[in-house]
C-alpha cells in the first residue's frame, strides 16, 4: 500500500495562519453572528454562494474553519467540519447518508455510544443496522442488501482492538455503491483511511488529537461536496442538529494538534514496550503491534510506521473483581487513572464491559469476546517506560494476576 508515502504531520506543519495583528496563532472571533455590508451578500451567504463570508457560528466561524482545514490536511481530504463532540460528528453523518427504510452494515465492536445510536435511536427513523464481524469480508458482504447505504467501521475497534482492512472494505463499498465511513480515533497519523478509499473519516478530537483531556470535540473529514451537504441551511444534518464547536475550544485543539506527531510516537513506543513485556510474562495481551494479533500483518501494511501501532492495548486478568482490584491499586500507586477516554499524557484504564461498552447487551458482549476481566489501557507518555512496567508488574504480583510472580 502507498499510505506510508503520505505523511500527515508534514501537511499540518505546512499550514500557516497569522492572527489579526500578526500573532503566530490565529485570532479567535468571539462572535456568534457576523455583519454584512450589503443585504445581497447576506442572501448569497445563506445560499452558500459567498466564499469567505461568515453567517452565524452554528454554520461556521473563522476558528472552526482553521481547525477543519488542518484536520482535512491531516486526513488528506478536500474538507472537514468540526463538531462539539465525537458523537456530534458521527450522528449527523449517519443521518445525512440515510433515510427511512435504509440500512447500515457496521462492525459489531465499536464505541458504545455509536452502537447505542445505531441500535436504539436509528430504528425510530426506520433505519436498521446489521452488526457483523468486520474482519470477515464474506460476512460483511452477505449483510449488504439493496437498502444498504453505509458501511461503518473503526480503523482499530473500541475496545477489542480489531483491525478493519480499510482498502478491501473500500473496494467492497464501491462494488455495492455505498459509502464507507471510518472512525479513525484510535489511529491518527498512523492510518489515513481516505487514502485507502474511505468516503468519510471521523475522529473524536477529545482523545489523542487534543491529548489533554480538557476538551470535547469531533470532526468529519470528507469531500467538499459532502461537507457542504452537512452544513446546508435547508437540509444539512450538522447545521440543523446543531452540534457546534465553540471557537475557544477549536483554538485549543488547533494548538495541541501541532504536537500530535511527537505524542503519537511516544504513545506507540510505550504501548508496544508494555505489550511485549506483558505477553512474555504470560498475560493475555491484545495489541496490534504484537505478532500474535490476528491482524498484525494487515495493520503493518496499513500504517505509517513512523507513528507506530498506537497507544491502545488490552489485558485480560480473568475476572471483573481482579480487573477492578488491579486498576484501583495502579491508581493508588500513581501509574495512571481509573477513567474512561484515551489519549491523555497519563495512562488511563477502565473495564469497558461495565463502562464505555456497557450499552452493548451482555449476551452480545460475550459473543464478540468482550470478557469481564478485560482492561482497556490508553498508555501515557511516561519517560521511563521500564520503570512503569516494573511498577505495574509489582501491582499484578500483589493481587495474584501473574502466577509465576506469586511463586517468586
Amino acid at each position: 500500500m502507498k499510505n506510508n508515502q503520505f505523511n500527515p504531520a508534514d501537511h499540518i506543519q505546512d499550514l500557516q495562519y497569522f492572527g489579526e495583528f500578526g500573532g503566530v496563532n490565529p485570532s479567535i472571533s468571539d462572535s456568534s453572528t457576523y455583519t454584512f455590508l450589503s443585504a445581497k451578500t447576506m442572501f448569497d451567504t445563506f445560499e452558500g454562494n459567498a466564499e469567505g463570508c461568515y453567517l452565524y457560528s452554528r454554520h461556521s466561524s473563522p476558528m472552526n474553519l482553521y481547525l477543519g482545514e488542518a484536520l482535512a490536511a491531516m486526513e488528506g481530504t478536500e474538507s472537514a467540519n468540526v463538531a462539539a463532540s465525537g458523537m456530534g460528528a458521527i450522528t449527523p453523518v449517519l443521518m445525512q447518508l440515510c433515510s427511512a427504510g435504509d440500512e447500515i452494515v457496521s462492525s459489531r465492536t465499536i464505541y458504545g455510544g455509536t452502537y447505542a445510536f445505531m441500535k436504539n435511536m436509528l430504528p425510530k427513523w426506520n433505519i436498521k443496522t446489521h452488526f457483523v464481524d468486520i474482519t470477515k469480508l464474506d460476512v460483511v458482504e452477505a449483510a449488504i442488501t439493496n437498502n444498504t447505504k453505509v458501511l461503518y467501521c473503526e480503523t482499530v475497534s473500541n475496545p477489542l482492538l480489531e483491525v478493519a482492512d480499510i482498502e478491501r472494505l473500500a473496494q467492497l463499498a464501491k462494488k455495492h455503491n455505498i459509502k464507507l465511513v471510518v472512525d479513525n480515533t484510535f489511529s491518527p497519523l498512523s492510518v489515513a483511511p481516505a487514502k485507502m478509499g474511505a468516503d468519510v473519516v471521523i475522529h473524536s478530537l477529545t482523545k489523542f488529537i487534543n491529548g489533554s483531556s480538557d476538551t470535547v470535540g469531533g470532526v468529519v473529514c470528507a469531500s467538499q461536496e459532502f461537507i457542504n451537504d452537512l452544513k446546508n441551511v435547508n437540509n444539512g444534518a450538522s447545521m440543523l442538529l446543531g452540534p457546534t464547536m465553540d471557537s475557544l475550544r477549536s483554538a485549543s485543539i488547533l494548538k495541541n494538534l501541532r504536537t500530535l506527531h511527537i505524542r503519537m510516537k511516544q504513545h506507540s513506543y510505550n504501548a508496544n514496550y508494555l505489550a511485549e513485556k506483558f505477553e512474555k510474562d504470560g498475560l493475555k495481551v491484545v495489541y496490534p503491534g504484537l505478532k500474535s494479533h490476528p491482524s498484525h500483518e494487515i495493520y503493518s501494511n496499513m500504517i505509517n510506521k513512523e507513528y507506530g501501532f498506537g497507544g491502545m492495548m488490552t489485558v485480560d486478568v480473568g475476572s471483573l473483581d481482579k480487573a477492578n482490584e488491579l486498576m484501583e491499586l495502579m491508581q493508588n500507586r500513581n501509574l495512571g487513572y481509573l477513567a474512561v477516554s484515551l489519549g491523555f499524557y497519563k495512562t488511563l484504564f477502565s473495564a469497558p464491559g461495565t463502562s464505555t461498552s456497557s450499552e452493548i447487551p451482555l449476551d452480545e458482549q460475550k459473543e464478540m469476546g468482550l470478557t469481564d476481566g478485560l482492561i482497556r489501557f490508553s498508555i501515557g507518555l511516561d519517560n521511563d517506560i521500564e520503570r512503569t512496567y516494573q511498577m505495574m508488574k509489582t501491582c499484578m504480583k500483589e493481587i495474584g494476576v501473574l502466577k509465576e510472580l506469586q511463586q517468586a
